[in-house]
């Protein structure tokens, strides 16, 4: 029973399809970036991401044969408001990374409502105060609003179920995440009028079909892409954890079915997260954030020219069997968990006349790989139920440099197993279909498809304390935006 994946992600988006044994075939990716019209500023358009969308699932469909559901995985948080009668957005999409709302968000406070700029709530927000200041058109159910996932459903189905999963719902800053439902006071203080929203509905679970698709098969997997990820990496129960490492890094792990606390973000760091969903029973986790981790091999790649491809970078660490003491730090966009500052700015330390590109290109890797070890330190202590983190899997880009994997090893000191699939999240959302349908009995089938294509077993350990001076001495170097917390 194979399943048709609609994968979406803030730079392309792809379709895919998985068969019983967890292999992928039939892939067809389209690159679908957003623009950046003023610094701070992130949108995109919705309608030609709709054609690529529909081009690269049929294109899957026809290449891998008949399929018996359809899963969806999306970036998370971006926002899409549209007519419900033509299903032509009223204004570009706006990307999770898009800042223009920060006094939104502050605004927001005086409700008592902690909501940061990556989240949707003030992103619908803008978007009716500039196309539906009065809330007339949102009121009478004429406009939808959506994250991508939404937006592949409704398309995929030609419109006839307009639908968000909670993991989606769960990073919004709209929902009541203990009970996974709209949160009547969240939407009353920003004027979001809950005619517009769309149904939440399980992660597993048939909520309707895909007629755009050749068989009309029915949409049985919804999740948001680091949710897909930890699924797609075995991760179905307290115990190992995940790093998505790609522009920036992602750490998810489940905690448990108890309902996480109050807190919007943990004393170390991590917030709550919604895993997934069946029966309407609510399973949680906990996520850590690096604001840069690919990013940081694109500026040696891009504007320093220091080495000429992604790739390179394992080639000319390999150069030299230390930093010699070089310590980067790779804060180009700010720290994430545990400190989030986002006055931090990137460094470099330890510099000396016999420094040579070879110790700067690894102590880049080296830097990403604390970083991925700060945040492991930062999930087990707020990890609660979740406990210890055994081992550590992960995907995305960078997991395939093992220069860069051992030194994750070495900084966390546990053993890294390396997925199968450079990006995870398309096999996540199948899992998720294919429980919905029976081709996995049970959470217990899809942990057993992890299936590493290495695992790399901790050395000799880097520096820590060095590392946690450098990271002091890296932090509040613009003061004024080190202040900003939501």
């Amino acid at each position: 029973m194979s399943i048709l994946v609609v994968d979406v992600g803030t730079s392309g988006l792809r379709a895919a399809v998985v068969h019983p044994d967890a292999t992928v075939t039939a892939e067809h990716y389209r690159a679908c970036l957003p623009d950046t019209p003023m610094q701070g500023l992130v949108e995109f358009d919705a309608t030609a991401m709709a054609d690529l969308i529909l081009e690269v699932a049929r294109a899957a469909r026809a290449e891998g044969g008949p399929v018996e559901a359809v899963g969806i995985a999306n970036q998370r948080a971006s926002t899409i408001v549209w007519e419900r009668a033509t299903g032509v957005p009223i204004a570009p999409g706006l990307g999770w990374q898009d800042l223009r709302t920060i006094g939104d968000c502050f605004e927001a406070q005086a409700h008592g409502l902690r909501l940061a700029p990556n989240l949707s709530a003030t992103k619908v927000k803008h978007l009716l105060d500039l196309h539906d200041p009065d809330r007339a058109r949102a009121e009478a159910s004429e406009l939808c609003f959506g994250t991508v996932d939404t937006w592949v459903a409704w398309l995929l189905s030609e419109g006839a179920i307009h639908v968000t999963d909670v993991t989606n719902a769960g990073v919004t800053g709209l929902i009541d995440a203990a009970r996974g439902v709209w949160d009547d006071h969240a939407l009353e203080a920003l004027r979001i009028p809950k005619a517009m929203l769309p149904t939440i509905v399980d992660s597993t679970g048939e909520c309707g079909r895909a007629t755009a698709i050749e068989g009309a098969p029915p949409i049985c997997g919804i999740a948001g892409d680091q949710q897909a990820s930890l699924l797609g990496q075995g991760c179905v129960a307290p115990g190992p954890a995940k790093i998505t490492f790609g522009t920036g890094g992602m750490l998810d792990r489940v905690t448990g079915d108890a309902l996480p606390g109050e807190a919007a973000r943990y004393a170390g760091g991590t917030f709550p997260i919604i895993c997934r969903s069946e029966g309407g029973k609510l399973t949680f986790g906990i996520e850590a954030i690096m604001l840069s981790a690919g990013t940081n091999v694109e500026w040696l790649r891009d504007d320093l020219g220091l080495i000429s491809s992604s790739a390179e970078s394992h080639e000319v660490a390999q150069q030299c069997e230390s930093t010699d003491g070089v310590v980067y730090v790779p804060a180009l966009l700010g720290l994430g968990t545990p400190k989030w500052d986002y006055g931090a700015r990137g460094a470099l330390f330890g510099i000396t006349r016999g420094t040579t590109r070879a110790h700067v290109v690894r102590a880049v890797l080296e830097g990403i790989a604390q970083r991925g070890a700060d945040l492991v330190d930062a999930a087990e202590a707020d990890g609660g139920a979740g406990g210890d983190i055994p081992v550590l899997r992960i995907d995305g880009g960078m997991s395939r440099n093992p220069t860069f994997v051992q030194a994750l090893a070495d900084a966390t000191q546990r053993p890294v197993e390396v997925s199968p699939i450079v990006e995870a999240t398309t096999l996540g959302a199948a899992l998720l279909a294919g429980k919905a349908i029976g081709t996995w009995g049970s959470w217990d089938d899809i942990a057993a498809t992890w299936r590493p294509t290495t695992t790399v077993e901790p050395g000799e350990p880097l520096d820590r304390e060095r590392w946690a001076k450098a990271v002091d001495r890296a932090a509040q170097w613009y003061p004024e935006l080190s202040g900003i917390d939501f």
